[in-house]
């Protein structure tokens, strides 16, 4: 009976997720969807606790509040701009947790083994049975704890790694060396052959041996395999990367849930990896890019050379009265928010700009690349944040036949996204889908300096002769173009 109640509460909150998901899907539903989910996780939790097969109250009371204390902390003192990062961190850490509820389980199966030659073998199942489990966890069990542990182990240290790049604790720039797809071969070969060897063990085909030796083995191999599938991986691509750990995330969570018999764990990490799959494929789609090249860690440009002979090129500055002029006689304008909008915090500036051009009866709009920033969605969140009406962003695909209608583009912290380079069949970033931006009228660039993106690649647009260049701190610099406007 009481069993049943808790299948059907887990039932309620696998709705729920789904429920919330789809409220997810656009702007004017999300935070419903975000209570909806945050609902069937706390109903899921409560239910778990009242099993009487989990741990002690006091260690699950330390938990709890260690997981408060840091939540708490995180949330008064990670700046906006740093939420890439810690999605990165979260990815990472629910990788890891879900390795090691499945090694746990695969101990407790199996840590009678270690003593049978003492107790004897109708010991060990009577002991293991007092456990709650059997003798052995079966060859499907084992197969998911290998899955687990492989799929958890990479999340972890490739989200790890991808965390480094972007804080610029390692190299932004792809690090490549010879024979790389080889070793990850060699590598992903050996976690298979592992993980078949455990699977074979527990079903009885074979002796294993020493499991524990195997698994240590197997979450070595995934650590690296992890740390080589990112290295190569440009700073630039990082948001694909992101956001298909977050899908490895959530694969690794339902290989858990298998291992552990819970059939809400199994269903959430579905849903989050399957989500995450679909969006880490719209994003590949939408910078060319092959799936395969994201999960085996062989794309993201080199290109550090390209353009580097462009320094001396002349470029039009300007200033903020200039430039709020043209903004202010134009009939159309969009704007095209980059990671540097993010790292000054112009938001809110800009949505003061926009409300000062649509009062002189000024079109605007805001064109989104889908890989602007360092994290999927990123200028999304951050537009969202200012109150920007979500129907004046337009994606990619719709924005491009507008720049050549436009009468003025203004270019806030955007770089790479906006490289014409990317026509260029021989650029380390050919065939990347970029915002034309360099064909409309008038293109207005904020930006600090000549320096190039994170991927390291020298931008021509900043050279054109409708270019015009505005060397500023992003936010003082559309503080300016509001007053100027304000007073034009």
């Amino acid at each position: 009976m009481v069993e049943s109640a808790q299948y059907l509460v887990y039932l309620l909150s696998a709705a729920l997720f789904v429920w919330g998901l789809r409220r997810l899907g656009s702007p004017a539903t999300a935070r419903s969807g975000n209570a909806l989910a945050a609902l069937a996780m706390l109903l899921a939790v409560v239910v778990t606790l009242l099993d009487r097969g989990i741990v002690s109250w006091t260690g699950i009371a330390g938990g709890l509040l260690a997981g408060a204390i840091i939540g708490a902390l995180l949330a008064r003192t990670v700046k906006m701009t740093a939420m890439p990062e810690l999605v990165g961190v979260f990815n990472g850490l629910g990788g890891g947790a879900s390795a090691l509820v499945a090694s746990a389980e695969f101990f407790r199966t199996f840590q009678f083994t270690w003593e049978i030659e003492m107790i004897g073998e109708s010991a060990l199942l009577v002991a293991a049975r007092a456990m709650g489990g059997g003798p052995g966890l079966g060859a499907p069990g084992a197969a998911s704890v290998a899955l687990g542990v492989l799929v958890g182990t990479v999340t972890l240290s490739g989200s790890f790694i991808a965390f480094g790049k972007l804080k610029g604790f390692l190299p932004g720039r792809p690090v490549v060396w010879p024979l790389q797809k080889t070793l990850n071969l060699i590598l992903f070969l050996s976690a298979v052959g592992i993980s078949a060897v455990l699977a074979a063990g527990a079903g009885g085909v074979i002796d294993l041996g020493a499991p524990t030796v195997l698994l240590a083995a197997l979450a070595g191999i995934a650590l690296l395999l992890g740390i080589f599938l990112v290295l190569p991986i440009g700073g630039a691509d990082m948001p694909v990367v992101i956001s298909l750990l977050n899908s490895y995330s959530g694969l690794a969570a339902s290989a858990a849930g298998f291992v552990v018999g819970n059939p809400l764990l199994i269903i959430a990490g579905a849903l989050v990896g399957a989500s995450g799959l679909i969006l880490t494929q719209l994003m590949c789609r939408a910078m060319n890019r092959s799936l395969a090249n994201v999960a085996f860690g062989a794309f993201g440009g080199t290109g550090v050379q390209a353009g580097a002979d462009t320094g001396d090129r002349p470029v039009r500055r300007t200033t903020p009265e200039e430039a709020a002029l043209l903004l202010a006689y134009a009939q159309s304008v969009i704007i095209v928010p980059g990671y540097g909008l993010a790292v000054a915090q112009a938001q809110h500036e800009v949505r003061k700009l926009m409300d000062l051009l649509q009062a002189r009866d000024v079109q605007v709009r805001f064109a989104i690349h889908p890989v602007a920033g360092r994290m999927p969605g990123h200028m999304n969140v951050l537009l969202a944040e200012a109150d920007i009406p979500y129907d004046l962003l337009v994606d990619m695909d719709d924005a491009n036949p507008e720049f050549p209608r436009t009468d003025v583009v203004v270019v806030v912290g955007a770089n790479d996204v906006v490289n014409p380079v990317a026509r260029d069949p021989g650029s380390p970033i050919a065939g990347m889908p970029i915002l034309d931006v360099d064909r409309a009228r008038s293109v207005v660039v904020i930006k600090r300096s000549l320096s190039p993106g994170f991927a390291g690649i020298d931008n021509p647009l900043f050279y054109n002769e409708n270019t015009f260049m505005l060397f500023m701190d992003a936010k003082e610099a559309v503080s300016s173009l509001a007053r100027e406007v304000k007073e034009a």
